[in-house]
């Protein structure tokens, strides 16, 4: 059953913690995940959540840290000593849970923590993903795992799937590797259990498996996956050796942490940032596109300066310029959210940029004339001037085309150079084509009004 926190939950709660009642704040947390209870300490005082945390035991403690956002986990570690850290929480996690958490400590300290872990093996395994690059399959991966080699027997591979499995807290696929711990394939418990005790692993595995080279990028790793269906990767060196594996919630949490930041981009924030975060940090992260679109509509405005003895004489043009602006902008983040969309899980074309363009155009060309004509009959209806109306809905189709190609063209052209396509939307896409839409619109203006008069 899916938990909920409710306010009164959390008086309850409170005052629970304000009596130092731990048997029933116990009660309350009870058959509780730990990411429910993550929750439930981020809602709270940090005092009244670091009391809340005292009374989970360490295995329950180390997952519910986890779980936490990386600020509030911060100042849940922020007095508290390496040897603490190794032996309370890194003993408790997988190796990948504890290599993400040694990772935001400050450098001074990893080393000390990874000097505390009694577990020599977990403390190499951890230090080996240190080494990885943050964006990469190596930093994702953990190295627990089961294994078998292909030459053993089935009853071999019984006992030692016991032994590995002990130390795992969960695993989906037994992997076959040769002497060289080369990744062969993989074999299933099924085909295990039935086989007879004395077949070998060679005769009974399954050659054709995905796997993943540990410095590819985790977008790569997440579209594998997703593309396949698969709840768990292997990961292998460039020799083919296993090196780990990764799994469906780690990519999961990758396809979020990337969706938040291509969404902050499109709308015009430049850092990953939380709505828990202070003051300076959220206007530093607004404030350069705001300033881009501050110096567009400083441009806009000088467009529109030249055209002031225009629109002094046929003042009402200026009833559509905002509309002009509008349609624009909309229809170039239309665009250019399909393409970025694409890109992110790889599901565009590879037939180059000149059919997308095309393709975009004729969209874009189909849908102005659907709204040009109708604004024309709009115009017509209510007596406005022929010129007039002649200009605004043939702009209309020129801004809506041009602003089609525009935005497909941009973030194509961005991720070409290695840049984020996600920059070409939102403010970026939205006053460019204010500035060219005004322009269009006016030049039109000029030639119709000549022909119009």
């Amino acid at each position: 059953m899916q938990f909920t926190l409710t306010r009164e939950y959390l008086e309850s709660l409170a005052q629970a913690i304000e009596r130092q009642d731990q048997q029933y704040v116990r009660q309350m947390l009870n058959e509780l995940y730990p990411a429910d209870i993550a929750e439930i300490l981020e809602e709270l005082d940090l005092d009244e959540a670091k009391y809340v945390f005292s009374l989970l035991d360490e295995e329950e403690a180390a997952d519910v840290l986890m779980e936490l956002q990386e600020d509030v986990r911060e100042d849940f570690l922020e007095n508290v000593s390496s040897k603490d850290i190794a032996q309370r929480y890194i003993d408790n996690l997988d190796s990948d849970d504890a290599a993400d958490l040694i990772s935001e400590l400050p450098h001074l300290l990893r080393s000390e923590v990874l000097s505390h872990v009694e577990d020599a093996e977990q403390a190499a395994n951890i230090a080996d993903l240190l080494n990885y690059p943050e964006d990469s399959a190596g930093s994702l991966m953990a190295k627990e795992l089961v294994k078998v080699n292909i030459d053993w027997t089935v009853t071999t591979c019984l006992r030692e799937i016991r032994r590995q499995a002990e130390e795992i807290e969960q695993f989906y696929n037994v992997y076959a590797v040769n002497d060289r711990n080369i990744l062969q394939g993989i074999v299933s418990l099924k085909r295990i259990m039935l086989s007879p005790t004395k077949a070998k692993v060679i005769d009974i595995y399954e050659p054709d498996i995905h796997s993943v080279n540990a410095t590819i990028s985790v977008e790569e790793v997440a579209s594998i996956m997703q593309k396949y269906d698969l709840v768990v990767l292997p990961v292998v060196d460039d020799l083919g050796r296993l090196l780990g594996r990764i799994t469906i919630d780690d990519v999961v949490d990758v396809i979020t942490d990337e969706a938040d930041k291509d969404y902050q981009l499109m709308s015009g924030i430049s850092e990953n940032v939380e709505t828990t975060d202070n003051i300076w940090i959220l206007s530093r992260a607004r404030l350069p596109w705001l300033l881009v679109a501050l110096f567009g509509g400083v441009v806009g405005s000088r467009v529109l300066s030249n055209y002031e003895p225009q629109i002094q004489i046929y003042p009402e043009m200026a009833f559509f310029m905002p509309l002009i602006a509008a349609m624009g902008g909309n229809v170039g983040v239309q665009s250019s959210a399909l393409v970025v969309q694409g890109l992110a899980n790889d599901s565009l074309s590879r037939d180059g940029i000149i059919p997308k363009l095309f393709k975009e155009f004729s969209v874009g060309l189909l849908n102005a004339m659907v709204c040009a004509s109708l604004l024309l009959a709009y115009n017509i209806i209510f007596d406005h001037s022929l010129a007039l109306s002649f200009t605004v809905s043939i702009a209309l189709v020129a801004v809506i085309s041009f602003a089609a190609i525009f935005g497909t063209f941009v973030p194509l052209a961005l991720d070409k150079f290695k840049i984020d396509p996600a920059l070409a939307t939102g403010p970026f896409i939205t006053t460019s084509n204010d500035i060219i839409g005004l322009f269009i619109y006016f030049m039109l203006g000029r030639l119709m009004y000549g022909v119009f008069p």
